[in-house]
């Protein structure tokens, strides 16, 4: 089921690496040329066009684009207590995790009397975005929320797609769960629209129940999705901050021949049952593991719930199992293959995965699977995909932080800097920037 890319014998730099490792084929620019008149439309006609998108791609025309403070009450008040008391324990456990990410505001004295202070500012608003279609994600919920309010936004505004099924709100779950963490303001607008509503805003649309403005535009867009949310914020950035494009999810799992097979056909698996596009990959110097994943992955994968979804996506050109000479040359594939998910499965497991540089997130031994991140580990589980963790960083706190510089200088520590000053303005021939420290000193 998955293919094999045998590298033991070959000696390859990053730009090789690249061309022969797995990869999906990505067309983020298309999907964004796609999208743009969904984007302009959004801008253009606000609700009704919020309206009609959802009819086109959901197959419901939602009443309430807002979703009323009684379908959230209602929601929290029907959801399934053990489904509550594990979304506490993943609210607690990443508060916890995002409070360690906090930045310390500290001053420094550059010269006596000259002072420069770093604050750490949380942008005013946010939009949150909380995909649909196969899959529900009240984690993503959780993912999304406790940075923000841990960052200390003022704002929250969470977004997921319109369900026929629930007479056009987003899954009852996914707002049970906006419920519990105390968000009010809550869209049933899904992919690309809902990344264009939170730029833009949308107005309202009359003789509806939004028939005031809809929403209001944020200052920061964050949360996954598929390759049109992914277009979708890479098109409006700039007009707002984004977090990454974290599109199809992904796992690579670097293990020799101490890891179970089960464990990691298991874990390949998990990843896999997200979406048909997800990634697979397994990277190893054991040809013998190799063997025994593929015999565990061709007995499990009848047996699981989504069958056909795990085979598609274990059997695509995303997917596969990459051999490597050794675990150095297996670093180095990891590092240029940079993913999502980074499961490290040999022995001395702490000790190579500080040799990894690129990954969204990196979980070492083999009692730290991928579904422990996504859930109740503490960390984040909005990373970035598709080689992006090569320079790009899962969601944390810093998403919503703007460092602040102020500057505070006294009278003689800036006659002090007077005469540097002036020579440097002058040898880029701005004369007034050195009036400006001088005239005060006349």
């Amino acid at each position: 089921m998955l293919r094999r890319i045998d590298l033991r014998d070959s000696v390859l730099d990053t730009l090789g690496l690249a061309a022969v490792l797995p990869r999906a084929a990505l067309d983020v620019e298309g999907a964004r040329a796609r999208i743009a008149p969904v984007i302009d439309d959004v801008r253009a006609r606000g609700g009704a066009a919020l309206r009609d998108l959802a009819e086109r791609f959901d197959g419901v025309r939602p009443e309430h684009l807002r979703v009323p403070a009684a379908a959230l009450a209602s929601a929290l008040d029907d959801l399934d207590p053990e489904v509550r008391a594990a979304l506490e324990i993943a609210i607690a456990h990443n508060r916890r995790g995002h409070e360690a990410q906090l930045p310390t505001e500290r001053t420094t004295e550059i010269v006596p009397g000259g002072y420069v202070r770093q604050r750490w500012v949380p942008v005013r608003r946010v939009g949150l975005y909380v995909p649909g279609g196969l899959a529900v994600y009240p984690s993503s919920v959780v993912m999304n929320v406790v940075a923000a309010q841990v960052a200390g936004v003022e704002q929250l505004a969470v977004s997921s797609p319109p369900q026929a099924a629930f007479g056009g709100l987003p899954h009852p779950v996914i707002l049970a769960a906006c419920a519990l963490l105390g968000v009010e303001e809550v869209y049933a607008v899904g992919g690309a629209q809902a990344v264009a509503m939170f730029a833009y805003g949308a107005a309202g649309e009359p003789g509806t129940a939004d028939a005031e403005q809809v929403c209001e535009p944020v200052d920061v867009v964050t949360g996954p999705g598929n390759i049109y949310v992914a277009a979708a914020k890479r098109a409006v950035m700039g007009t707002v901050g984004i977090d990454a494009e974290a599109g199809t999810t992904e796992i690579a799992i670097l293990a020799d021949d101490t890891a179970r097979p089960v464990d990691v056909a298991v874990d390949l698996i998990s990843q896999a049952e997200h979406d048909p596009s997800a990634a697979s990959v397994l990277v190893t110097d054991s040809p013998a593991l190799a063997d025994a994943v593929d015999a565990e992955i061709e007995a499990r994968v009848p047996r699981t719930k989504h069958a056909d979804r795990v085979r598609t996506a274990l059997s695509g050109p995303q997917s596969g199992v990459v051999l490597v000479a050794d675990l150095d040359q297996g670093v180095a594939v990891c590092n240029a293959y940079a993913a999502e998910h980074l499961e490290i499965q040999t022995a001395a497991a702490a000790a190579v995965a500080g040799r990894i540089r690129n990954a969204g997130a990196i979980f070492v031994g083999p009692y730290s699977p991928v579904p422990l991140g996504d859930y109740l580990a503490g960390s984040n589980h909005i990373l970035p995909t598709g080689g992006t963790a090569a320079f790009a960083s899962g969601l944390s706190v810093m998403a919503y932080l703007k460092p602040v510089q102020v500057i505070e200088y006294g009278e003689t520590a800036l006659k002090e800097l007077a005469a540097p000053l002036t020579t440097l303005a002058t040898s880029e021939d701005l004369p007034a920037h050195a009036e400006a420290v001088n005239v005060r000193f006349e």
